[in-house]
């Protein structure tokens, strides 16, 4: 991709993104719609979001894939790699090469066995404070080019504009309560894929994106259709296709 497609597809999308920011707005689907366009703009082989609960403790809300291994492995990496050491140090982390470090030796293994061979962790931070990471991961060694690494910048500054849109952090408890919401809508989600797995007998990544599909179809928050999926308010199977 040349210079100038790049750049243009990135403001297209950002600008898309910017354009959701509207009363309502589900934060769970744009952080989606977020990892799923650095995936496919940056050229990285798979993009996840870390949040912070309120002891600090890193959970996954959003990932290019429900797989998982890849979700464990992000997990992994937010207890013991470089993804937990962007958030404490507020800095960007490039691993250029897994192979190559003697860090992080169980998050390291995991991630090598999965097929990944580099990372670029980026903070999700407003002012002095950091609420998360943006976590990017290839199969190839090497850094990300400097556009690619502009871009995962631009994309983690929406993630957090994403989540403190129109709050105020004047008050800590705001911000708490955010990130709050958010973690909570991830774990009614992940309940959500358990049940439309086991109904329609299908796998946990086929039933996130059958649940995705409906909240889209329907132009309804991908959390609120996760809450009715678990109350039995809806029902999904092959037919919701």
């Amino acid at each position: 991709m040349n210079d100038t497609r790049f750049d243009s597809r990135l403001l297209d999308t950002l600008t898309a993104l910017a354009d959701t920011l509207v009363d309502d707005y589900d934060v769970v689907e744009l952080l989606q719609t977020l990892v799923d366009a650095c995936r496919d703009i940056l050229g990285v082989s798979a993009a996840g979001i870390l949040l912070a609960d309120e002891v600090g403790e890193l959970e996954l809300v959003a990932a290019t894939s429900e797989a998982s291994r890849l979700v464990e492995v992000m997990q992994l990496a937010a207890y013991a790699g470089p993804c937990i050491e962007s958030y404490r140090t507020g800095e960007t982390v490039a691993v250029p090469s897994l192979a190559a470090s003697h860090e992080w030796g169980d998050f390291r293994s995991e991630a090598i066995a999965l097929g990944f061979a580099s990372l670029f962790a980026v903070p999700l931070r407003l002012r002095e404070r950091t609420i998360g990471t943006l976590n990017l991961m290839n199969e190839v060694d090497g850094l990300l080019p400097e556009r690619a690494q502009v871009g995962a910048r631009a994309f983690a500054d929406m993630a957090t504009i994403g989540i403190l849109h129109e709050r105020s952090l004047r008050e800590s408890h705001v911000l708490a309560e955010q990130l709050r919401l958010a973690l909570a809508s991830r774990v009614t989600i992940e309940q959500a894929k358990g049940v439309v797995s086991h109904t329609a007998d299908i796998p946990i990544p086929d039933a996130f994106e059958l649940i995705r599909g409906y909240a889209r179809r329907n132009q309804l928050p991908l959390s609120l259709v996760a809450s009715r999926i678990v109350a039995r308010e809806i029902h999904l199977g092959q037919e919701g296709r």
